[in-house]
């Protein structure tokens, strides 16, 4: 049985963020010492793991709790893993897409702008107007 800091550390993740898994449901409450400290065993270590895992690749907390349910049934269909895993895949090609086009709407306004250039501000004046087309992120 491990404190709740040791693991943070073990896992690479913070206090506040555990109390926040526990809170949504996501991880189930540790068991507490007779001081009322938490402390988990293995089995939610290793839960937390996947949990932090899942989420450094960019998985909602949503996904993570479809992921947990494909974890623990017995017979788990890895094809059911693999496509939520390639659901993912896409969303992030997409929002890598999005990122580019974002990159280069800035690229352009920032070439408008000249260092001793007018008072008014090209960049500002365009990011006022309505007509800048960027992705939603």
């Amino acid at each position: 049985m491990e404190p709740i800091g040791k693991v943070a550390r073990q896992i690479g993740c913070g206090i506040d963020t555990i109390r926040f898994y526990e809170k949504i449901g996501v991880l189930r409450q540790p068991r507490r010492t007779g001081s009322g400290r938490r402390v988990y065993g293995p089995a939610e270590i290793a839960r937390l793991a996947f949990i932090c895992r899942a989420r450094e690749l960019g998985f909602s907390l949503d996904e993570v709790r479809g992921l947990l349910d494909l974890a623990e049934e017995k017979e788990r269909p890895c094809e059911d893993v693999k496509q939520a895993a390639v659901r993912h895949r896409q969303d992030v090609r997409r929002k890598i897409s999005d990122l580019r086009a974002v990159e280069a709407t800035l690229g352009t306004l920032i070439q408008q702008c000249e260092a001793d250039g007018p008072a008014e501000c090209p960049l500002i004046e365009a990011l006022s107007q309505p007509s800048i087309v960027v992705p939603r992120l």
